[in-house]
């Protein structure tokens, strides 16, 4: 498909909190594990814009100040070119980043979602069932920031069911000093036996159904990061976070997928200001306390 040279196009990149995470076997198909996970994106984001590269430019380049290395934003661009066979000439995609880096808030996952969705722009192409494939075969947390908001992640990520909006909900985010690696918390993980056997996996599942029938928030008691003890085991620092969290008023708190990144939430119509509150109240924090909420779209 042939596309003109594009306008300069924007698009938000949302963080993410997994509200609950839990993991189960590794499917032997490609050693992935399954997971149900309720995945909701929040006002944490990165600023995405994607415009021609300057001429001369060999191929489509991204830039990404301050984060060094392979960027997923960079292979979404490249499967969506192959998959579409959009011709259309070098673009420039820059991101300027607000979510942490390696921190368990689907920063590059939701980069990755945000450059299909400009490519798509780009290319006049209106695919959202394109744009799934795409992102499944991008990383786990990718096709659940496709469309930003609330859904429920199964399969190990790639099966992904909207939500309806849930109740207002704030969060206190706690940054770590310190990245996690994912791949090194699932191997602690497996370690330490964490994953759910396949039926025990799947009464989680049918709980989580349950318990969102008609817009609701989950129970306490569904609030559940199978990653947090492997998290913690690796990077023991996650305690004096949590402990912050619990300090400054959060109903519940929990580590952020897989770390280590710790976030506190605060239930109901006054959530997203008590978070913030909680959050000018630990200025001077490094990394910075950030107080956000839920997206609602």
């Amino acid at each position: 498909m042939t596309g003109e040279r594009p306008v300069r196009l924007r698009e938000r990149a949302p963080g993410k909190v997994n509200l609950c995470l839990f993991v189960g076997p590794v499917r032997p198909s490609d050693g992935r594990h399954e997971l149900v996970s309720v995945m909701q994106s929040v006002t944490l984001a990165d600023d995405l814009v994607l415009e021609p590269a300057p001429p001369g430019a060999p191929g489509d380049e991204v830039i990404c100040p301050g984060v060094r290395g392979p960027n997923l934003a960079a292979e979404a661009l490249a499967a969506f070119r192959a998959a579409t066979r959009w011709d259309g000439p070098p673009v420039r995609l820059t991101i300027a980043k607000r979510v942490p880096v390696a921190a368990g808030l689907g920063g590059g996952s939701g980069d990755a979602a945000a450059a299909l969705r400009l490519a798509a722009r780009a290319a006049g192409i209106d695919d959202d069932a394109l744009l799934a494939r795409l992102a499944a075969g991008l990383g786990a947390d990718v096709p659940a920031q496709v469309r930003p908001g609330r859904a429920l992640a199964t399969g190990a990520g790639e099966d992904v069911r909207a939500l309806p909006p849930g109740p207002p909900l704030g969060l206190l985010v706690l940054p770590a000093a310190e990245p996690l690696s994912t791949a090194a918390v699932y191997r602690e993980a497996d370690r330490l036996d964490l994953p759910r056997p396949a039926e025990d996996l799947a009464a989680r599942r049918g709980a989580v159904e349950d318990a969102l029938r008609d817009g609701a928030d989950l129970p306490p008691d569904l609030l559940v990061n199978d990653l947090e003890p492997a998290a913690r085991a690796l990077a023991p620092f996650i305690d004096a976070a949590r402990a912050e969290a619990a300090r400054a008023g959060a109903d519940h708190v929990m580590v952020a997928g897989s770390g280590p990144t710790v976030v506190g939430l605060f239930a109901g119509a006054d959530g997203p200001e008590r978070a913030r509150r909680a959050a000018a109240g630990l200025a001077g924090r490094t990394p910075a306390a950030v107080g956000c909420e839920a997206v609602r779209a």
